[in-house]
């Protein structure tokens, strides 16, 4: 009688890849961080009575939790993860850690136009997010067409877009010189990157309209991922490079547009993000869903410190330009050295 042995191949199971594990634990710890952000402040709340306030009616709890909490939690989440997934398109397109909206100028050209839309047409929602985006997508264009020399190399849209970025922080200094005082200090307080001025009103509208953006990031990915490969080889399975390299632009502008148009720049959490999840996924391209994860996790703790860790609260952006100075500083050693 022939033994059995134990079946091998095909019959074996597959456990989950490693970056549908890490994803789970993002995700886990970003609930977390959610209900624990949730509980703090002047009225404190353990996560359970968070929750109890969540799913049902507990007076004053809900209250607190719902009305006062819920939306700067919620657009911390919602708009780190757009900011992260900003980062990773344009690091992806320019195939450069350094890559990111807000070092290349497109952050600081959405706050340039939602200045201006300001001055002239006053600061209503439809303002500020006209503005944003049409900042945010002339600076584009300017730096595209500075840095275009039969095609787009990665290394040049940064360098141009530094410059640009420096004259363009030159530009509002001066606008918000030629305004009224009330308006100078209001939009001061504002360009530091805040959610302190977020509720229902402001988050609702940006959350639509960064929803809409989602399937266009997913039609995207595929061709960013042959992009990731050279313009040879996307060119080689069908990839219209330039035209696929100018609406990933138009997206990557238009998530950090509308985050801008909300909040007031923030810094530095679309160039940390999609690196950090490159490591943690251990993926060779730039993961778009871990990019979300960590940039909602990142801009979520960094108000959280910003706001109860500190001994004077302060924007959220004030943190994340700190911490992101540091991150800098450490990605420009370590390109050094690996050019070394």
């Amino acid at each position: 009688m022939t033994a059995l042995r134990p079946s091998t191949g095909l019959a074996t199971r597959r456990g989950p890849s490693r970056g549908t594990v890490t994803a789970v634990v993002l995700g886990l710890l970003l609930a977390l961080l959610a209900l624990v952000a949730m509980g703090l402040g002047d009225y404190p709340l353990g996560p359970v009575e968070v929750l109890r306030a969540l799913v049902r009616d507990q007076g004053f709890d809900t209250v607190v939790v719902t009305e006062w909490r819920l939306p700067r939690v919620l657009a911390a989440l919602v708009f780190g993860a757009a900011l992260g997934v900003s980062g990773a398109l344009f690091q992806s397109l320019t195939r450069n850690p350094l890559g990111s909206p807000d070092v290349i100028g497109f952050s600081t050209g959405s706050f340039t136009g939602v200045l201006v839309f300001t001055i002239i047409f006053g600061g209503s929602t439809l303002g500020t997010t006209s503005g944003a985006i049409v900042g945010g997508l002339a600076t584009a264009l300017v730096v595209y067409l500075l840095a275009y020399r039969r095609g787009i190399q990665g290394f040049r849209l940064i360098v141009v877009g530094i410059a640009v970025t420096a004259m363009l922080h030159s530009f509002n200094v001066w606008l918000l010189l030629q305004v009224q005082t009330e308006v100078a200090m209001s939009a001061s307080i504002w360009a530091a990157g805040t959610l302190s001025l977020v509720g229902w009103e402001q988050l609702l509208p940006a959350a639509v309209m960064l929803a809409v953006l989602v399937p266009v990031v997913l039609g995207v990915a595929g061709p960013l991922r042959q992009l990731e490969l050279g313009d040879d080889a996307a060119a080689a399975h069908g990839v219209r490079v330039e035209p696929a390299r100018l609406v990933i632009l138009v997206v990557g502008v238009s998530l950090t547009a509308i985050v801008t148009a909300t909040t007031g720049p923030i810094a530095f959490v679309a160039l940390a993000a999609p690196q950090v999840a490159r490591r943690i996924a251990r993926s060779a391209g730039l993961p778009l869903g871990h990019a979300a994860l960590v940039g909602a996790m990142l801009l979520l703790a960094a108000d959280v410190v910003a706001q109860h860790l500190l001994p004077t609260a302060l924007p959220v952006g004030v943190v994340t330009v700190v911490l992101g100075g540091i991150y800098l500083l450490n990605l420009l050693v370590r390109e050094a050295r690996r050019a070394a």
